[in-house]
């Protein structure tokens, strides 16, 4: 009797103490989102060098001293900035192309999703094309790792274009850096002009530049 009882209470003890240590994690991951949104807005608005970790922890809602519970320093938010959002943004736009066949579709996937991601968040747009860019070496190197699979990502659409015969061979590198050099420096002009006009309008344009340059052929 007594045993039965202990071994109860010890269940009770166990489910109790797991949903505390849930909801603390989801108290956490809510900060660590709520501190990234607002470095997002921080580096956007004054530019990350410029910008304090007291602006940011003012805009999170949290103490200045919270947020290095979550990162050593600046330079560690500007990093995982680019890797969650990166990798959020890749997550998805793999959603996207699997659910299309041809080339076609895939390249308007590609320049859809990344115009209208970008659109849709024009401060982390600013981060991504300007702030990023004039940071240190060691930074570029850790947001590395997102980069590289996007570029990935490009490559494999293309070489599936080139087996179903809807490409003619073609260098990947090259035909990659065409699409991402073409896609970014589109976005980075979009981002610095004072009446930015819709990014998503330049689709349609964008693509039938891509569907120029790699012979793009429609499949029967």
């Amino acid at each position: 009797m007594i045993s039965g009882m202990s071994e109860y209470s010890l269940k009770e003890d166990f489910w109790f103490l797991k949903g505390c240590v849930d909801v603390m994690d989801t108290q956490r991951e809510g900060k660590f989102e709520r501190i990234l949104d607002a470095a997002i807005n921080a580096f956007a608005e004054s530019g990350f060098h410029k910008c304090s970790v007291s602006k940011i922890a003012h805009l999170a809602g949290v103490a200045e001293g919270t947020i290095y519970l979550y990162f050593k320093n600046k330079e560690e938010i500007l990093i995982r900035i680019f890797q969650e959002r990166m990798g959020a943004f890749i997550a998805n736009m793999r959603r996207e192309l699997s659910r299309e066949e041809t080339t076609e579709a895939h390249l308007r996937t590609i320049v859809r999703t990344h115009f209208s991601y970008m659109e849709q968040n024009r401060s982390l747009a600013f981060v991504t094309q300007l702030e990023i860019r004039q940071s240190n070496q060691r930074i570029r190197l850790a947001i590395s790792g997102p980069l590289l699979e996007y570029f990935q990502l490009i490559e494999g659409v293309i070489q599936k274009g080139i087996e179903r015969k809807e490409v003619p061979q073609t260098d990947l590198r090259v035909a990659r850096q065409m699409i991402f050099g073409s896609l970014d420096e589109a976005t980075t002009d979009w981002v610095m002009v004072r009446n930015p006009r819709t990014l998503v309008s330049s689709v349609e344009p964008m693509l039938a530049l891509f569907e120029g340059a790699l012979r793009l052929k429609n499949r029967k």
